[in-house]
């Protein structure tokens, strides 16, 4: 039977992509049929599109689609829509509920490449693009403000624990202070 649809389920972490290739037939029966673990790195992704090559049919493209968790997926997706591949970034909630609904009674990193690839093949997905510099910019920023808010909240604790002691010590009150401006200041800039 002539295939329909290919997708490469991705399972993305800080070192490594495990990947399931899948694809949907004629009578709209899916088949997960190779499994591979690749390095996150350039070169990982060199191996990881030579060996989907090797063992795809030529005359239909494949949709990559990944969950898109952390930050750990963005160097692949950039190098895949940069080399003009078909590419979708799925919300983790989406590919978390689906796999709900499957009959996995063990998740591990191959049976989520699996569920991401299933899911893929039923779905009509959205394809993702490289998203605008500035937005790029405003994430970052943001992150970098949230990461400073909550490091203050946790000086602060320790400034009020420091206080609250029977005997509190004036020069690590003093540094806990500093720690709180210097805070402050990272925070407006």
């Amino acid at each position: 039977m002539r295939a329909l649809k290919q997708v490469l389920g991705i399972d993305v972490a800080q070192k490594e992509l495990v990947v399931t290739l899948g694809r949907m037939v004629e009578d709209l029966s899916t088949e997960l049929y190779a499994y591979n673990v690749f390095s996150n790195t350039e070169k990982g992704f060199i191996e990881l599109l030579n060996w989907v090559k090797k063992i795809t049919k030529d005359d239909l493209e494949v949709l990559y689609v990944m969950e898109a968790t952390g930050v750990y997926h963005q160097k692949f997706a950039y190098y895949l829509d940069q080399n003009n591949y078909k590419v979708s970034n799925v919300l983790p909630n989406k590919i978390s509920n689906y796999i709900k609904t499957l009959v996995i009674k063990t998740i591990t990193d191959k049976t989520c490449s699996q569920a991401i690839a299933q899911f893929g093949l039923e779905r009509k997905l959205d394809l993702w693009k490289r998203p605008n510099g500035v937005y790029k910019t405003l994430q970052q920023l943001t992150r970098e403000r949230d990461q400073i808010v909550s490091e203050r909240v946790v000086v602060k604790n320790q400034l009020h624990a420091e206080k609250s002691e029977a005997e509190p010590n004036d020069r690590s009150l003093k540094r806990i202070k500093e720690r709180i401006c210097f805070l402050n200041s990272q925070k407006r800039n």
